[in-house]
């Protein structure tokens, strides 16, 4: 998409890559646009997602690849976030940004820790892992967290398996009992879709957030 750069003199076009890199790290990707929240990795620009948005929903930002930028909403068709969700103390403030961001249908791919693995808790610096649960609320209950326009649809889950985990699927246990087992899966992939809300979705928002409290 086109965005600008402003400069001292006028404003200049660019091409932004559509594709936002949450949490680059080591793995920067130059046909992305790169955040994370340490200088050391050199990304594209530095954010912290545990803070909310400007209220007008403007970020200004300054990058080495594109000049200086105002990211606004609908800005994005794909959010990468590997191994970075677990890593977030506000994970609501981060979502809602990322629900900002995303254009109506863009996609937010996630990879995070299951509760059970290893890798869960193995990094000192995880304040959370996640189970098949856990991102209901940003879907099916997005009035609880003040979404009032947009949601996201989970379009697809994979529950990655280990080896223990791969054993007994071919052994035909259950998947109940597969994702009960510790060790037995270790991560959790989701796709989510940015969408409007359905008339059920507005009306259960006027239900819970414009009613008075009493």
């Amino acid at each position: 998409m086109a965005m600008l750069a402003t400069t001292q003199n006028s404003p200049t076009a660019v091409s932004l890559p559509t594709v936002l890199h949450v949490g680059s790290g080591k793995n920067f990707r130059p046909e992305w646009l790169n955040l994370d929240v340490e200088p050391r990795w050199r990304p594209d620009f530095l954010y912290d997602l545990n803070h909310p948005l400007p209220a007008s929903g403007l970020l200004p930002i300054a990058t080495a690849r594109f000049g200086n930028l105002e990211l606004s909403g609908n800005t994005f068709d794909e959010i990468i976030a590997q191994d970075v969700l677990e890593h977030i103390r506000d994970l609501v403030t981060a979502m809602t940004t990322f629900l900002h961001w995303l254009k109506v249908g863009g996609v937010l791919k996630v990879a995070v820790p299951y509760e059970l693995s290893l890798g869960a808790w193995c990094d000192p610096t995880h304040l959370r892992a996640f189970n098949e649960r856990s991102f209901i609320y940003y879907s099916q209950w997005s009035w609880y967290l003040g979404w009032q326009t947009h949601n996201f649809n989970i379009r697809r889950m994979d529950l990655v398996p280990t080896e223990l985990g791969k054993a007994l699927t071919a052994a035909g246990r259950p998947s109940e009992e597969i994702l009960r087992t510790p060790r037995a899966v270790e991560q959790i992939y989701v796709e989510m879709v940015k969408q409007p809300l359905d008339a059920q979705g507005l009306a259960t928002v006027r239900h819970y957030l414009e009613r008075p409290i009493r």
